[in-house]
Order: C-alpha cells, then sequence, then structure tokens
C-alpha cells in the first residue's frame, strides 16, 4: 500500500505502522509530498514522524479509531457492499431536515440515527443534512470544533457507520448532505502545523490564525481542502455538502476558493452522473456567492438565508436584542421584504453591525430555491443562554404559521429536527473538552458571553456537564402525544402540499406577492394560483384575498371560504392554504 504525506519543510519523515518503522523518500515529481510503500491492510494503525518529532495521525486520516490524537488506520473503501441504487437527488424541489446524530436519538451514534429515518420519509422531506462528523476530543460535541476533515467520529460509529446511514437513507429516497468545516479546526487535536504551512497568520478569523488559501504554500491546502470535499461526495455517495461560514474563508487570490471548490464539484457531478451541490452558509448577503461561474459568480448552489429567520423570528417574539433588532422596528415589512426579494439587507444600514451591508439580489435572475428559508436551526436555538426551541415560548397556532410560511414560502425549505412535532427537549450548547483548560475557558467563556445580557451564572447550562447534552436528546415519545402528534401531521400536510402544487416549487422570486397588515398582525403571500394567509394577533382577523371562490388544502384552525369580497376570517394565531377554485 502506498503511503503519503505533505511536509515540505521536513528535512526526514518516517512512516510508523504496528510496531515498524521505515523511512519516506521525497516525491522527485511534486515537491513537498514525501512517499513510500508497505504492507497494510483494512484497520492497519499508522502514523507519521517528521524530522524525529513524535508519531502524530495522517492529515488526510480516513479513520482516528482513538481519537484526535491517536494514530490512524487505514479504510479500503471498496471493502463495503452498497446496498441501494441511487441517482441522485438534485436541490431545486428539495425540503431539508438538519440533524445533529449525538442528540437526534439517545443512543447518539449513526446506526441509531438510520433507525429513525423511516420517520424522515414519513414526514415528506428530501434531504437529511447532517451536522459535521469530522473526530473531535471527546465523545459528545456539536462538531464545529473537529480536526482530520476527512475523517468520520469514531463514538458515532465511524466511516462504515456513515456508510450504512447513507445506504439506509438512499433506500428511503432519502438524499444525505453533511456539514463541513473548511474556515477552522478546533483547538485540540489539531496536529495540521506540524507538517506545513495549513495555517497563516496573514489573515485572522474568531479562532485564530486563518486557514492558509492565499499565501506561500497554499496550493496544497487547497487541494487538501477540495480532496477532503470531493471525498465525502464520492467514497460515501452524499449529495451535498453544507460549507460552513465561509465569509471566515480569508482568500485573495484571483481565483477564490469556493470557485474552485464548485468547479470540482461540478466536474465530479459530471463524472459520476448524479446531482450534487454546495450549500453556503454566509453572512455577507453578496449575490455572487450564488451566481454562476458564466455570470462572474462563484458558483455554489444554494446559501442558507439568516435574513428570513431573523425575521419571521422577530415578527413571531418581538424579540429585539442583537441582530434581530434590524427586523423588530417593522417586523412585518422586513418579512414581506425578504420573502419577495430574498435579502432584507441589500445596501441597507444595520444597526447591529454598524454600516451599510449586502446588496440586491436580482430576482430575475436568482431562482428562490438558491435560498435555504428556516424558522430554526442549530444555531438559532443552541446560540441562546439556554437552547430554547421556538415551542418553549410560542403557542401551537403560532408554531403552526412559522411552518406554513417555511414551507410553503418560495425559499428551498429547512427543518431543525424535532421541530416537525415542536419538540418540548431543548438544544444545548454542549462539549466534552477532554483538556480541562480549555474544558474551563468555554465554561467561563460561555457564561460571560450571556452574563453580558443579564443571565445568572447558574442559569447558562454548563456545557460539560453530560446531563446538558442529555436534556438535549429528541424525546421519540413526544410524537404520540395529542399537541405533538397534531403539530406532526401539520408539518406533514404542509411538505405534500408542497410537492403536489407546482404553484409552490416556483423558483421565480419575482412572481412572489405579499399583503400584510402590522397593526392587525396578519401577512398573506401569494404563489400562482396558492394563497397563505396568517394571522399572528390574538383576535380574529379579516385578511382580503381579492379571490370569492376558493378551496382550502390546509388549515390549521377550521376557516369558511372568502366571502364574496374575497374577505377571508382567520381565527387569531392561526393560518391557512387555499387554492383558487
Amino acid at each position: 500500500m502506498r503511503f503519503e504525506v505533505w511536509a515540505p519543510q521536513a528535512d526526514r519523515v518516517a512512516l510508523h505502522r504496528e510496531g515498524a518503522t521505515s523511512a519516506l523518500e521525497r516525491d522527485p515529481e511534486r515537491a513537498g509530498w514525501w512517499t513510500g510503500d508497505a504492507e497494510a491492510r483494512d484497520g492497519t494503525r499508522y502514523g507519521f514522524a517528521v524530522d524525529d518529532g513524535p508519531v502524530l495521525p495522517d492529515p488526510r486520516s480516513r479513520r482516528q479509531p482513538d481519537g484526535p490524537d491517536g494514530l490512524s488506520a487505514v479504510v479500503v473503501q471498496e471493502r463495503y457492499d452498497w446496498h441501494a441504487e441511487w441517482a441522485g437527488r438534485p436541490l431545486p424541489g428539495a425540503v431539508l431536515y438538519e440533524l445533529h446524530v449525538g442528540t437526534y436519538t439517545p443512543g447518539g451514534t449513526l446506526d441509531s440515527a438510520a433507525e429513525r429515518l423511516g420517520h424522515l420519509a414519513e414526514l415528506g422531506v428530501t434531504h437529511v443534512e447532517l451536522m459535521p462528523l469530522c473526530p473531535f476530543p471527546g465523545r459528545h460535541g456539536w462538531g464545529y470544533e473537529g480536526v482530520s476533515p476527512w475523517a468520520v467520529h469514531e463514538p458515532y460509529g465511524g466511516p462504515e457507520a456513515l456508510k450504512r446511514f447513507v445506504d439506509r437513507a438512499h433506500e428511503l429516497g432519502l438524499g444525505v448532505v453533511l456539514d463541513v468545516v473548511h474556515n477552522h479546526l478546533g483547538p485540540s487535536g489539531n496536529h495540521l502545523p506540524a507538517f506545513g504551512p495549513y495555517f497563516t497568520d496573514t489573515h485572522q478569523t474568531p479562532w485564530g490564525s486563518a486557514v492558509n488559501l492565499d499565501a506561500p504554500g497554499s496550493d496544497e491546502v487547497r487541494a487538501y481542502l477540495v480532496g477532503s470535499a470531493l471525498a465525502w461526495l464520492r467514497d460515501y455517495r452524499l449529495d451535498g455538502l453544507r460549507l460552513d461560514a465561509v465569509h471566515a474563508l480569508r482568500d485573495t487570490r484571483a481565483l477564490h476558493f469556493l470557485e474552485e471548490l464548485s468547479t470540482a464539484v461540478d466536474t465530479l457531478a459530471d463524472d459520476l452522473g448524479r446531482p450534487l451541490f454546495l450549500i453556503a452558509e454566509s453572512d455577507l448577503n453578496d449575490p455572487r456567492l450564488i451566481s454562476s461561474r458564466e455570470e462572474g459568480g462563484l458558483g455554489l448552489h444554494a446559501q442558507w438565508n439568516d435574513d428570513f429567520h431573523h425575521a419571521l423570528h422577530a415578527t413571531l417574539t418581538g424579540e429585539a436584542q442583537g441582530y434581530y433588532a434590524d427586523f423588530a422596528d417593522a417586523p412585518f415589512p422586513a418579512l414581506a421584504k425578504t420573502l419577495t426579494s430574498g435579502f432584507f439587507h441589500d445596501g441597507t444600514y444595520s444597526s447591529f453591525r454598524g454600516r451599510r451591508h449586502g446588496r440586491p439580489l436580482d430576482r430575475t435572475r436568482v431562482p428562490a430555491h438558491r435560498l435555504l428559508g428556516y424558522s430554526q436551526t442549530h444555531d438559532q436555538i443552541g446560540n441562546r443562554a439556554q437552547g430554547d426551541r421556538l415551542s418553549a415560548s410560542l403557542s401551537p397556532g403560532l408554531l403552526a404559521c412559522a411552518a406554513a410560511l417555511t414551507l410553503t414560502g418560495p425559499f428551498t425549505p429547512m427543518l431543525f429536527m424535532g421541530e416537525e412535532w415542536a419538540a418540548g427537549t431543548p438544544w444545548q450548547f454542549f462539549t466534552d473538552h477532554t483538556d480541562p483548560g480549555l474544558a474551563d475557558a468555554v465554561r467561563r467563556g460561555r457564561r460571560r458571553e450571556f452574563a453580558a445580557h443579564g443571565w445568572a451564572e447558574e442559569d447558562v447550562p454548563d456545557p460539560q456537564d453530560p446531563a446538558t447534552r442529555e436534556r438535549s436528546c429528541l424525546d421519540w415519545s413526544e410524537p404520540q402525544e395529542a399537541l405533538h402528534a397534531r403539530v406532526l401531521t401539520w408539518y406533514r400536510d404542509l411538505i405534500a402540499l408542497r410537492r403536489s402544487h407546482p404553484d409552490l416549487a416556483d423558483p421565480d422570486l419575482a412572481a412572489v406577492r405579499i399583503a400584510h397588515d402590522e397593526g392587525a398582525r396578519w401577512l398573506a403571500l401569494r404563489r400562482g394560483d396558492v394563497r397563505v394567509a396568517v394571522n399572528l394577533g390574538k383576535e380574529a382577523a379579516g385578511i382580503p384575498l381579492g379571490l370569492s371562490r376558493a378551496r382550502v388544502l390546509a388549515a390549521w384552525e377550521p376557516v369558511r371560504t372568502p366571502d364574496a369580497d374575497g374577505l377571508l376570517s382567520v381565527p387569531g394565531e392561526s393560518c391557512v392554504v387555499l387554492t383558487q377554485a
């Protein structure tokens, strides 16, 4: 078996494997690379020593059986016998479901999560979006402080378990998307600097030195990240990747890393003969991110749309702290703007940032499915002091309204696990750092952050307490309870409507029409022949739809069809979906 590693500044590199040591040779055709052949099989433990230093895991390790600091293990990808025939599932028309493996079930493994995939197939979603799976210290965590970006966290089951999960998902008709983190690696277990210039002080990020995308040595670093992305899509038959916080990818080169990545993914899709896509998390509100490369864009296929979330959240809850301040002054117009223009901040002043932000989206050119819309995500729940979901503070009727706007709106909808039955469990920030100093720093930092917003220390959960993770696990007995079952049925009905009514999948953002009344707290959405009316007020509201002959497709509370003048009476904290009769 051929072993190789990039270590451009090394004078010597040695391969250590199961008690044997052998020197690697410089590759005469690739500067900075060291190679050598040695006997190995699936599962063989190995590592590299640079200039007689400690034995470290392979930067391209496919498996870390003993965690980020242990030896790597050989993975023979061809050993797995795939069962599902899979032609792929594209992003247009999709409904995504964000899932954290460690809390989706109490078991917290890929295999236990796979046992619950039937629930998602029955719900009607099309893709499961897995939060990061790369190895991180300890057993439990969100996954955003991972290392070894080619490997699967061993406590989740390792690489074979991911293949079993994807295989089962595909058997049920579900695509699988993986959240990957290219903008930083975790502070613990990150051994890349010992091998080469994977990071640079040229730029700084919230996590320290930036990943080296444009300084000397960056050609190989970019190839390392692109190779990792392609390996997930090829070796594990994933359907797409979600790219974490791409605004933190500091790159001044003429060919931006994201354009290079999107080109490589599109080429792989052509080679494999199935659709693949990239979804960015971005704070930039820059349409170039999701514009085609032919039009001068970076060629990503979609991005999360936090503006829609913030406008919807402010409208539902009245919260005005932090970034919600930009949306809270006039939440209904803010929500209407995002539903018709994509971005709220499109060159407008952002009080949270203290400057103007974003640029307009060309609604005639950019299809609406390139923006993901959601009422809840891991970030927006877990980064609250107590990890409280909307279900902790809103009535079932308002939750139904949030679902209606998300699932019948113009964007590609995404749900966060448990949302579909108004889960009563929180989703809190939890860690399992094995370094006591780091664990204490995270604990103190979390409490200090929320103390600035008036929270008492004892009210902020300890991330290191195992009970914090345990509280965050979904309770699978809830969907059988009356209220939760009613919400679950509502979500299923809305997803089914989206699938059966082409108007609800129309990507033309310019065709969306909105009417609203801030004082009466109602909003009406028109998408072709379909009308969606939501009443967020406590009292019944008369909503003029201009539609005298209509058929009710779904209603949270019973309603009559509009009267002769097209006026629809909607009960308080309720919503209805209609179509022209």
